[in-house]
């Protein structure tokens, strides 16, 4: 394997397609009016698409298909879901699904010719039967505001889908308040050797909004203990009890006592090991770091912008290799320190999984 060091030198931080800062509305409103005035959704043709209950939401897969179709997507209906399939010439692949927005497989191009997959998830059936899937890439972001406001972003719909399976292949997903005062607008962002998670949140309320969460990224590996986390050397971090969202996977507590006390720590090795179980965020990190696991031989360079914090979280290693807990997970973080988004702005962040291994 080539040195990581080497891998991180080649990588330099993509713009941003959503400014990673508060700006006016309308200027952000015009970025992606001139990127998608061709395919878009208008609202007057979304009962045709999704229709949805209490309970339940249902796509119209035909309408997608026609609609979308050259741009390198497909589309297929499972259970309540929609899953999106994103597949470049080169053969890297991605998926992503409706309506949680939940990035379920990434599969970048290897040196060896073949794809690998990066991402870790984890299917389970309640006692209903229904289906549920963990892991992957996801968000959990909620938003507060005066006079009681509390949002939080969970149902995504199609908005967009833009580029060619022979560059680059964009899906744009969108989710809004009952009153429509505060948009999140999801970009995944699918190249030859990335997956891009780009977030926009634009206020159109007349106060001001916090808003806290994370994108959290399961990355497979063979164990914790054969993964090393490198480029922290010097970053300050908190332990944290570990994030929990619908998404989350998380092992059983092997004990009662509390093995993430809350303690500020500076991170001392430049290749530290992911062994043991841990939940920390940093909040001195750089802008990109490496998750190296010597037992698959593969590396993953994630990269943001707009957020302060990283999310870096380990099982541990008292699974079974290779199982359903052999997974590592990383991701941007606004958890010790919310978002402010002022009236009439707009505030982007992004997380950028980037494959050193081509």
């Amino acid at each position: 394997m080539a040195s990581t060091g080497h891998f991180l030198s080649n990588f330099t931080l993509p713009p941003l397609s959503t400014q990673s800062k508060n700006l006016n509305v309308s200027q952000t409103h015009l970025v992606y009016k001139s990127q998608s005035c061709r395919n878009k959704i208008s609202m007057s043709n979304r009962s045709s698409i999704a229709s949805s209950t209490a309970n339940t939401v249902s796509f119209d897969v035909d309408y997608y298909e026609k609609e979308f179709s050259g741009h390198g997507v497909s589309f297929e209906s499972i259970n309540n879901s929609c899953v999106i399939k994103m597949e470049l010439e080169n053969g890297s692949k991605a998926s992503l699904m409706l309506p949680s927005g939940l990035i379920t497989s990434y599969k970048p191009l290897m040196w060896h010719g073949g794809t690998v997959e990066v991402l870790h998830t984890k299917v389970s059936q309640k006692d209903a039967g229904e289906i549920v899937i963990q892991g992957g890439v996801s968000m959990n972001f909620n938003c507060a505001g005066d006079a009681g406001f509390r949002w939080s972003p969970s149902i995504w719909s199609l908005h967009d889908v833009r580029g060619s399976s022979d560059k680059y292949i964009q899906v744009e997903l969108k989710s809004s308040d009952s009153k429509e005062m505060v948009d999140f607008i999801y970009l995944v962002t699918l190249e030859e050797a990335l997956l891009g998670s780009e977030l926009t949140i634009t206020n159109s309320s007349s106060s001001s909004i916090q808003m806290i969460g994370s994108l959290m990224s399961h990355l497979t590996v063979s164990s914790p203990e054969a993964t090393f986390a490198v480029g922290l050397q010097g970053s300050s971090y908190f332990c944290k009890q570990p994030l929990i969202s619908n998404f989350s996977i998380i092992p059983p507590p092997q004990n009662e006592e509390n093995v993430f006390p809350d303690t500020e720590n500076e991170e001392d090795d430049d290749c530290a090991s992911m062994a043991g179980d841990f939940s920390r965020i940093y909040t001195t990190a750089p802008r990109q770091f490496s998750v190296m696991d010597r037992g698959r031989r593969n590396s993953v360079i994630m990269q943001r912008t707009g957020f302060d914090e990283l999310y870096v979280y380990s099982p541990g290693s008292e699974h079974e290799m290779y199982g359903k807990y052999s997974y590592v997970c990383i991701g941007p973080s606004a958890t010790l320190k919310p978002v402010n988004v002022r009236p009439g702005a707009a505030w982007g962040g992004a997380q950028y999984l980037c494959n050193p291994n081509l």
